[in-house]
């Protein structure tokens, strides 16, 4: 089977796996972190096959949207075992989605230039104008609030920290994550794309601050 079919076909489970989510990780998103990585993966002379099929597969497997991540991992490498022949494909895909997960700033670094592409790609979609709008319909799918100015920012250094949903503010979440990730890009190209979307959530934070504190002496 050629690539675009297995692409083609690999675009619809994708669909019918996330095309309901509310929480920002759906299709679209999906979708998203699939052009930014072939737009990244063209300038980093990195394989777009693998770049292509790990993006859209990533959200699939995450633990957030399965009864566990081994689950989810599962379901995924079902997919491909279904499609493809080359068992070195297989593996490379799946060791990218097994650990480009942010999960609270650790984790082991990508070991080849695909997982650099594929984890930058998602990454610049958590920050910018697209990032900022996903906190919130994250935020509110987890019940958290919008702001609380007596809640601080939490260490999310920790995995179990990081994936407590129950704690926090949507606002938090931009010191506990979102401002952190400019510095965690793996390509140059992914660096000069984050700078921009940076700034623009500071630029974000600073608004929001002074409408919050309009009425304050």
């Amino acid at each position: 089977m050629d690539h675009k079919l297995i692409i083609s076909r690999t675009e619809n489970f994708v669909k019918e796996q996330l095309g309901k989510d509310t929480t920002g990780h759906d299709w679209w998103h999906s979708d998203r972190v699939r052009n930014t990585a072939c737009a990244i993966a063209e300038i980093e002379h990195a394989d777009p096959f693998i770049c292509t099929m790990a993006a859209l597969l990533h959200d699939v497997a995450d633990e957030k949207l399965n009864p566990s991540k081994e689950e989810g991992l599962r379901k995924v490498h079902t997919w491909l075992a279904t499609y493809l022949t080359d068992q070195e494909q297989i593996r490379h895909i799946m060791m990218i989605i097994e650990t480009m997960s942010y999960s609270g700033g650790g984790g082991e670094p990508m070991s080849t230039v695909e997982g650099q592409v594929v984890q930058d790609a998602d990454r610049l979609d958590a920050i910018g104008a697209i990032g900022i709008a996903r906190v919130f319909a994250f935020s509110g799918a987890k019940d958290r609030p919008i702001y609380d100015p007596e809640l601080p920012p939490r260490d999310e250094s920790l995995k179990e920290e990081y994936r407590d949903y129950s704690k926090g503010t949507a606002i938090n979440h931009f010191y506990e994550k979102l401002l952190k990730l400019k510095t965690l890009m793996n390509t140059t190209y992914g660096r000069q794309l984050a700078e921009e979307r940076h700034e623009f959530m500071l630029t974000y934070l600073d608004q929001f601050y002074k409408e919050w504190n309009q009425g304050d002496k």
